[in-house]
This record gives C-alpha cells, structure tokens and sequence, in this order.
C-alpha cells in the first residue's frame, strides 16, 4: 500500500513550495495552485489548513490531527500540503522514503522515532540501554533526519512499578539527548492488566498516571474511540490539568466494518460520514490534544481530516450514537477490563486488536501474522461466559473471540 498513491517527487516538490509562496497560514491557494487533475493537490485543498494546538508542557504546537511513517506517499504528501507537522513512526521512513517537503523544511517538522523493547514483543521483551541507544543512531543513519524531535517507548510500561524501576530507556534517551540527536521523551501505553505473559500488569490508565507524576515524559498516545471510559476519561481530564500532552491512537472502532454494511450507511443522517463525524467529535468534543487515524486512499483522507476542528453537528452526534451502538456489539474498546477475570487467561484484548487490523484496517497478513504469534488463543476460551459480566460494554466476549478464530487462524 505504501507506494501504491505515489506522486513524483518533483511534482510535490514544486506543488509544496507554491502552496507555502502562496501563504499556507491562510489556508491552501485557489484551483491555479495545482496542475489539472493532481489528485494530491485536490484533495489538500478539499481539506484545507488544519488547526493546531500545543501537545505537553513544552507549548509546541502541532496539528490536531498527527501523521504517520507507514502512511502511503500520496497521503503523506496530502498531509503536508494541510499543515501536518508532526510525524509519529517517522522512523519507518528510510532509503529515501522521507517526504520531500519535510526533509527540505526539516525545522517546521517534528518527527518521533518509536522505540520497542528488545529480547520478545511489547509483553516478554525486556528494557535495554545499548539496544535502545544503538537503534536510535542506526535509524538517524537509514532515514537521514539528521535528529529526532521525540523518542517514544512503543506500547509502555507493564505497570507502576516498573516505571520507577527500570530506568534502562529513559538513560538512553538522556545519553541521545546530550549528543543533540532527541529533544523530548513520550509513549505510547496498551492496558497490561490480567495479561498472561504480564506478571502484574495493570490497566492503561493507572500506568499513565503513574508516568505523569514521575514528571519525565511530556505526552502520550492512548487507545480510544467512542463509547464511555470513565477511566481514561478521567486520566485525560488530569492529564489536562498536569499540562501532558495526549493523542489518540486505535480510533475507528469497528469503522471498517460498518462502512461494508450497506444498511447502516444508508441509515446515517444525511450529509454525514463515519470518519468525518469521528474526527469532529475527537478534535471538538473531548479532551484530547491530537489524533492519530489510519486512512487508506485520498478519498478516505478527505473524509477524515475535513472534519479536524470543526464542531459536531446534529447530524454527526447522531451518527456517533449509531456508531457507538454498533461497535459496543461487535467491536473490542481494548480497555482490558475483562481479562483478570477470565480463567483460562485468554489474551482478550490483543486478540480482538488483532481483528480490528483484519476486518477494520484490512489488514488480514498483519493481523494473522500477529495472531500466530499468540502463545495462548482465543480457540483456548472454554465460553464460560465470566468475561462478559466484566465487559463495560457487555460485549459477548466467547462468541467475538470464536468469530476473531475464524479471520486469524
């Protein structure tokens, strides 16, 4: 998918530097900005400019609406062209694969290397200062960025105390820091509680917590969608309050598979889009900073990121109500609420997260790849039911999971 939206560099390159003559602060230039049927062009200036706001105590301001590494070209490039300037996975980029336009104004552009643990995945790999260290200078090396603006520890901690007790990552971070090759510290944190390979593990929002007032990261990415989380809704109000920065990541909960239903589209009220009246609602009517969104072709980036900034409409209230209600039936929150209480220690979130990569994102190597992976599977739920009674949104847990089984093994 990466190169198949592609937009010759020179093309780009002249479209970038007319659009910034022409005064991009108030918005894209009229039809004479970009040569006849450039679909890039069009679908920036569909978009327009998008609003900024300042992420962490550090008062930076970027867009309300965050670009990504493994985006398709085309779609990055169209993101510049609105006003993105910052870059989550930036070091996906490498063998030139750095849009143009951010290499040519690298300063206007912030730019995040994700960093993972080493030894096993998110749940058995373990904190390493040189790994960390060394990856960070090798990915400067391939991508050409010269530094990174932020360094971020992919998916976080297990749970509080870990965060007091293994330093391993923030030293390198603060060793890369003094050699002028990052500038700020964040994460991005999945919930760990009743995880299986997680001895100890504790839920997304009390990790975060914990984060905050240990005072050392400046911002975060958490998963949410619509449908009520009393506690992270909680954490983003004291977040708001400690000046820490969020974005959402893992947002179209179950959007993919209500975009297939030809009813439930037709059932929307008119003039509203599921991505479209998703994006109002994120930038306008809840307590996030920024918002990291998956979309797939220029159409689906106009739908999407036309709608950063601007207010809820009637009509997209009512479409947030009938996809809230859908996706409480079919579509895991990931919140993990329900997988201490399981017997068998069935990974129940990372399952059903693999499924959104499937059926949402589709996605289906990925996501089986991932899914083969599992050292314990959703073939092993006993449909005991336990789960359910613990699920916020009473989702039939065993039947998702057998259904999840079908699309992943």
């Amino acid at each position: 998918m990466k190169h198949t939206l592609h937009l010759k560099r020179r093309e780009f390159l002249r479209s970038a530097a007319a659009a910034a003559a022409a005064g991009m602060a108030g918005g894209l230039a009229g039809p004479s900005l970009f040569a006849s049927g450039d679909p890039v062009g069009e679908a920036a200036r569909k978009v327009d400019r998008l609003p900024r706001r300042k992420l962490g105590y550090s008062g930076r301001e970027v867009s309300v609406l965050i670009g990504a590494g493994d985006m398709a070209s085309a779609l990055a490039e169209a993101a510049v062209l609105c006003g993105v300037n910052y870059w989550h996975k930036a070091n996906r980029w490498s063998g030139g694969e750095v849009p143009a336009a951010v290499l040519k104004n690298r300063e206007e552009h912030y730019c995040q290397v994700t960093v993972d643990r080493v030894g096993g995945n998110h749940e058995t790999g373990r904190f390493d200062e040189e790994a960390h260290y060394d990856f960070v200078k090798e990915t400067l090396r391939s991508t050409g960025l010269g530094y990174f603006d932020d360094m971020q520890l992919h998916y976080g901690y297990h749970n509080r105390a870990e965060v007091k007790s293994d330093r391993s990552f923030i030293r390198a971070f603060e060793r890369l820091k003094k050699e002028g090759l990052v500038k700020h510290l964040c994460l991005s944190q999945h919930g760990y509680a009743g995880n299986a390979r997680v001895p100890g593990g504790e839920s997304a929002a009390a990790v975060l917590t914990a984060v905050v007032e240990d005072g050392l990261y400046e911002h975060a990415q958490i998963i949410y969608s619509y449908g009520q989380d009393a506690e992270i809704d909680s954490f983003l109000s004291f977040a708001r309050r400690k000046n820490f920065g969020t974005t959402a990541m893992k947002t179209a909960r179950g959007l993919g598979r209500m975009k297939q239903d030809g009813d439930f589209m037709a059932a929307l009220p008119e003039g509203t889009a599921p991505h479209n009246a998703l994006v109002r609602w994120l930038t306008t009517a809840t307590e996030l900073d920024t918002v990291v969104i998956r979309v797939r072709s220029l159409e689906e980036f106009v739908e999407t990121f036309s709608g950063a900034g601007k207010s809820l409409r009637s009509g997209d209230a009512r479409a947030i109500a009938m996809m809230t209600a859908r996706a409480d039936g079919t579509a895991c929150r990931l919140c993990t609420a329900c997988q201490p209480h399981c017997p068998r220690r069935v990974p129940i979130a990372e399952i059903l997260r693999f499924e959104r990569y499937a059926l949402d994102d589709g996605d289906r190597s990925k996501a089986r790849a991932l899914y083969a992976g599992l050292d314990r599977r959703a073939d092993a739920c006993a449909a005991c039911g336990t789960c359910v009674a613990h699920c916020p949104q009473s989702l039939p847990i065993p039947d998702r999971l057998a259904a999840a089984h079908s699309v992943l093994a």
